[in-house]
């Protein structure tokens, strides 16, 4: 370690951990906690990749340094155990290298696998991805959108929970009746329940509040087209997943029947899935996840790819606080944001601080280091477990599967 090396990290340490800490660490902490704690010439590298499997089926990934330093990053939730050991694999690749040239890194990962993209694959390289921007802020003192060219907005639109106090006025539904539409055509009765709920639920908020409808791809198509038709007259925000989402070529031909935006991407994957859909129009929202589309790094492509087509994204979110935080230094950094969703979550339980608040139905962008925010590893640790099990679905009158 060079002497410089030494006196940084050594200052920084005292100063926060020391003696000196007894009298001094209120005084410091403002000042400290936001400073690099190395240069940008200064040497780092990986020492370790973990992974934690949480009860609720959340995945978490920390990369440790030898200057201290960790960054955290989510996966995909599904088939969390296959995420959380794929992980562990690329420690055989990056253990030992410097962790800041996240995009060299993203391309080797990805580059070097034989079989490519899928939910897990490109979970993986997501989890890690976020990782590395997280450890590359910290060294430079910045958060990530400040890496990435941002910011390009002093706060973020979020939805979920319509509500008052956090000024929240949009949210997003499923098409509501007494049961889920499962059948490949859905008869009247069933099509006018859906119509007549939502048509309940637009006029109990009125024309102030944006809702959207999730098809969730568990709609069939020829009930996707009957079920767009009738909520028309009751203008939903968007129809998100109309169809299950590799049916590119039927959605798009959904799209062209109404004048509702069509919404997708949770389970699209990297810049080469999302090229078909804009290519042919299949959606003029994308909702790209930044824990399985490809990390912070894809997502910025994606954005850019988005933006010539005059598609704004809406990333998609229904995990953590890795999850959340990475989507907002996204939405800092690119021009073409539209919503976040799941944005009015606080996450508290496994944060060591809580990120700053809604108001106004919009969240600030976090400030502090990396993604900006700061794992407790203790709660954290608490809620590792067996993950939620394997689910299947039936139609109740014959027992033939039906799509979630």
């Amino acid at each position: 370690m060079s002497p410089i090396q030494y006196d940084r990290r050594s200052a920084l340490r005292y100063m926060l951990h020391g003696p000196a800490a007894f009298f001094s660490l209120g005084a410091f902490h403002a000042k400290w906690t936001d400073a690099a704690v190395i240069g940008p010439d200064e040497q780092i590298k990986v020492t370790k990749i973990e992974t934690f499997v949480l009860k609720n089926s959340w995945v978490f990934v920390k990369i440790s340094t030898d200057a201290g330093i960790t960054g955290w990053g989510e996966m995909l939730k599904d088939d969390a155990k296959a995420c959380a050991a794929g992980a562990l694999e690329v420690a055989d690749y990056l253990v030992g290298k410097d962790p800041r040239p996240v995009v060299h890194h993203w391309q080797a990962i990805h580059r070097g696998a034989f079989y490519r993209g899928g939910p897990i694959k490109t979970a993986i390289s997501s989890g890690i991805d976020q990782a590395l921007w997280d450890i590359t802020g910290k060294c430079y003192g910045v958060p990530v959108y400040k890496l990435l060219g941002g910011p390009t907005r002093d706060r973020v639109r979020v939805y979920g929970h319509v509500s008052e106090e956090t000024g929240v006025t949009a949210m997003k539904v499923g098409p509501r009746a007494s049961r889920t539409p499962f059948k490949y055509v859905e008869g009247q009765r069933f099509v006018d329940e859906v119509a007549d709920r939502f048509k309940a639920l637009r006029e109990k908020h009125g024309t102030g509040v944006d809702i959207g409808i999730d098809f969730h791809g568990a709609v069939q198509p020829p009930t996707a087209m009957l079920l767009i038709k009738a909520l028309e007259p009751h203008h939903p925000w968007f129809y998100e997943e109309i169809v299950q989402a590799l049916n590119v070529d039927v959605m798009a031909e959904l799209a062209k029947k109404t004048h509702i935006p069509i919404a997708t991407g949770e389970r699209i994957f990297t810049k080469w899935g999302f090229r078909e859909i804009l290519e042919q129009r299949a959606a003029t929202i994308l909702q790209p996840d930044v824990c399985y589309a490809g990390g912070i790094t894809e997502l910025k492509i994606i954005a850019g790819m988005a933006e010539a087509y005059y598609t704004p994204l809406a990333p998609h979110n229904p995990q953590g606080p890795c999850s959340l935080a990475a989507s907002l230094q996204v939405a800092a950094s690119i021009p073409n944001f539209m919503v976040q969703e799941r944005g009015d979550n606080e996450y508290d339980e496994l944060l060591a601080k809580p990120l700053p608040p809604v108001t106004n139905g919009h969240r600030p962008i976090p400030t502090d280091p990396g993604l900006g925010i700061t794992i407790d590893e203790n709660k954290l640790l608490a809620q590792v477990g067996e993950p939620q099990p394997y689910r299947a679905r039936f139609d109740p009158d014959d027992n033939s599967v039906v799509d979630w």
